[in-house]
C-alpha cells in the first residue's frame, strides 16, 4: 500500500523547490510530496494518478487542475486572488513553511474526515518512550527534550509534555493558538481524523516535532485515563511517528497504567537520603498495585546540573549541545549498543 499524495504546484520555481525540500525534512508528513512548477507537468501526472492533497498557487489554479480527481484543494494565496477561487480555502504563502504546513494539515483535518484504514501510514512501529520520575526538580523536563533532539536527528520524533505546568510558553518565547488541550477535546468527541487535526498543530524545535502543553492544569488533571489511552493509541497507529515520547507529570490519570504502555522509561533520580526513601516507596506501590512489570522498563539516569550561557528563548535548542546532550548522546549509544 502505497502512500497517499500530496502535491504543490507553484509557478515559482524556486518558492515550489524549496518548500518541497522542507516537507521531504519533516518524517512525520503522512503523504509522499511531489511538487510541480507548471500546470501541464501536474495535470498529466494527475491524470495518472490520484492526488489526494493538492496546495496550488492562485495563479496556477485553471478549469484543467478543476478536473483533476483530487481530494482536496488549498489554494496558496499571494493575499488577493480571483473571486472564483473563493469556494477553496486558502493559505498565506509568503510566511514560514512550517506556518504553511500547519495550516494546511489544519484545514485538511477540519474538511476531510479520514479512516486510517483509507489513508494508510508506512512507517515501522513507533516506540514509546516515557520520561518519569516521582522526585522533583530532577531535570526530568530538560532530560526529555534533549532526549528527543538526539533521537529526532534520525527518527521522526513526537514530544508530549503531559504537566500541570509546563511553562512552554515562556521556554519557547511563543504563543500558540492550539495546544493539548484542543487534541484532547477532539478526543472525547471521537474525531476520525485525529492525526490529521494533530499534524495541524505541530511545532518543532531541532527536528524534534511537540504538540504545545496545556495552558490550565485542570485539563490534565480533568482528562481521564482512557482518553489518554485513546490518544496514545491513535498516534502508535495512525501517525508517522517512530517514536513518541511521554513527559508525564504527577497529575496525570492512571500513571501506572501509562507507564504500562511505555516499551521504556527513563528516570531522573537524586541520591539524597530523601529521594532514596521515595523512589523506595513508588517502587514497592507499584509492586502492591500488581504493575511489577513496569519496574522492569525503567532506566535510572542522573541527569548532570548545567548551566546554560543560552537566553531563556533558546535554552532547548541549547541543550542539544550541553553538557547534558553529552549525557544523553552516550545513553542512547549505549541503548543501541544493547540491543
Amino acid at each position: 500500500m502505497k502512500k497517499n499524495v500530496f502535491a504543490v504546484c507553484d509557478l515559482e520555481v524556486d518558492y515550489a523547490l524549496n518548500f518541497m525540500e522542507y516537507l521531504n525534512q519533516k518524517r512525520n508528513i503522512p503523504f509522499e510530496i511531489q511538487a510541480f512548477t507548471t500546470v501541464d507537468s501536474l495535470t498529466a501526472y494527475g491524470e495518472k494518478v490520484h492526488i489526494e492533497l493538492l496546495l496550488i498557487s492562485g495563479k496556477a489554479m485553471c478549469q484543467r487542475v478543476r478536473e483533476l480527481d483530487i481530494g482536496k484543494i488549498i489554494i496558496l494565496s499571494e493575499g488577493v486572488h480571483p473571486p472564483e477561487l473563493d469556494q477553496y480555502p486558502s493559505v498565506y504563502k509568503y510566511q514560514s513553511s512550517a506556518n504553511v504546513i500547519r495550516e494546511v494539515m489544519a484545514c485538511y483535518g477540519e474538511e476531510k474526515a479520514v479512516e486510517p484504514t483509507v489513508y494508510p501510514v508506512l512507517k515501522k512501529c513507533t516506540q514509546v518512550l516515557g520520561v518519569y520520575s516521582p522526585l522533583g526538580r530532577c531535570l526530568k523536563t530538560s532530560f526529555a527534550l534533549t532526549l528527543g533532539q538526539v533521537l529526532a536527528r534520525e527518527k521522526a520524533v513526537l514530544y508530549l509534555n503531559l504537566e500541570e505546568y509546563s511553562g512552554f510558553g515562556r521556554l519557547m518565547g511563543k504563543e500558540y493558538d492550539h495546544n493539548l488541550s484542543d487534541l484532547l477535546y477532539y478526543v472525547r468527541q471521537g474525531s476520525q481524523n485525529l492525526i490529521h487535526r494533530m499534524n495541524g498543530m505541530i511545532q518543532t524545535v531541532n527536528n524534534l516535532d511537540y504538540i504545545p502543553p496545556v495552558q490550565t492544569p485542570a485539563d490534565i488533571r480533568g482528562t481521564a485515563w482512557e482518553d489518554w489511552e485513546q490518544l496514545i493509541r491513535e498516534i502508535v497507529r495512525d501517525s508517522s511517528y517512530e517514536i513518541l515520547i511521554l513527559d508525564i507529570g504527577s497529575g496525570v490519570d492512571g500513571t501506572f497504567q501509562m507507564l504500562d504502555l511505555c516499551n521504556q522509561i527513563y528516570m531522573p533520580v537524586l541520591a539524597d537520603s530523601i529521594s532514596v526513601c521515595k523512589l523506595e516507596e513508588f517502587e514497592n506501590l507499584l509492586k502492591v498495585w500488581d504493575f511489577s512489570q513496569v519496574l522492569s522498563k525503567i532506566i535510572k539516569v542522573k541527569p548532570p546540573f548545567h548551566m546554560g550561557n543560552s537566553s531563556m528563548e533558546t535554552y532547548a535548542e541549547g541543550l542539544l549541545w550541553s553538557e547534558l546532550g553529552d549525557y544523553v548522546r552516550k545513553i542512547v549509544k549505549k541503548n543501541e549498543n544493547e540491543r
